[in-house]
């Protein structure tokens, strides 16, 4: 797919997203190229006046700055007791609106702040869209960087998984989260057969700390496509042709 229309797309799923906000609401704000968009387009138009008396509350510290750099209020979970509405970004959904997140190594805190949102809906372009989780992309996972070689080892002995430690490109060291631990990346050749029962597996072990699998969380979807832009609530028709993407 050409960039420019991706980049199109993302920019109006994330205004799309941003019809949905209301006066004094408090907001999880999500990490990623297409939430980036939604946050810009927030923080406009608390400038301008459009939008007043917001809060957010931020998935990464990438998110943060950018927040603050627009002068988008902030608090913590710490200091609210539930969040009216998370908007984010998805690495890929399925028709069944479950989703793989945390490709922008953020994956914990985004599911910890998206579990405390009454709403939580995801904004993505049509190649994120796909009929089995892990077809395209693979699926992190953030584990204790304590004995982190022989969590990877457990994770490559998993029913058709090859898995492997995520290094940066720059120097090969392991890229570290905002919460200080590494991350893992798990490729799945014929896709994901059963996500929750990859989901439980995988809570299940000590060295795993989070999954990038988000079941049942999402209230809805928007989806930017060539011919326009759809909202889904509960099943997505899948169009799009991800080997052009």
């Amino acid at each position: 797919m050409n960039s420019d229309l991706q980049r199109q797309m993302k920019q109006a799923a994330a205004r799309r997203a941003l019809s949905l906000v209301k006066d004094g609401m408090v907001l999880g704000l999500g990490t990623g190229s297409t939430t980036a968009y939604f946050i810009q387009y927030l923080g406009e138009a608390l400038a301008s006046g459009t939008i007043k008396h917001i809060r957010g509350v931020p998935t990464s510290e990438q998110t943060a700055q950018q927040a603050r750099a627009l002068n988008i209020p902030l608090t913590t979970l710490d200091d609210v007791s539930y969040l009216d509405l998370a908007i984010d970004g998805a690495d890929e959904v399925d028709p069944a609106l479950r989703l793989i997140k945390g490709l922008g190594k953020a994956l914990l805190r985004e599911k910890l702040v998206e579990v405390h949102a009454r709403e939580f809906w995801v904004i993505v372009d049509e190649t994120k869209l796909t009929p089995r989780l892990g077809t395209h992309v693979p699926l992190p996972v953030e584990i204790l960087p304590f004995a982190a070689s022989a969590t990877v080892r457990w994770l490559n002995a998993l029913p058709d998984c090859r898995a492997e430690l995520w290094r940066r490109e720059d120097n090969g060291e392991p890229w570290v989260t905002d919460n200080g631990h590494f991350l893992a990346r798990c490729w799945f050749e014929q896709g994901i057969q059963d996500p929750q029962a990859l989901s439980d597996t995988l809570l299940g072990w000590p060295g795993v700390m989070e999954h990038g699998l988000f079941l049942g969380m999402a209230t809805g979807v928007i989806v930017a496509r060539g011919d326009g832009v759809q909202m889904y609530q509960d099943h997505i028709p899948i169009h799009a042709n991800r080997s052009n993407s």
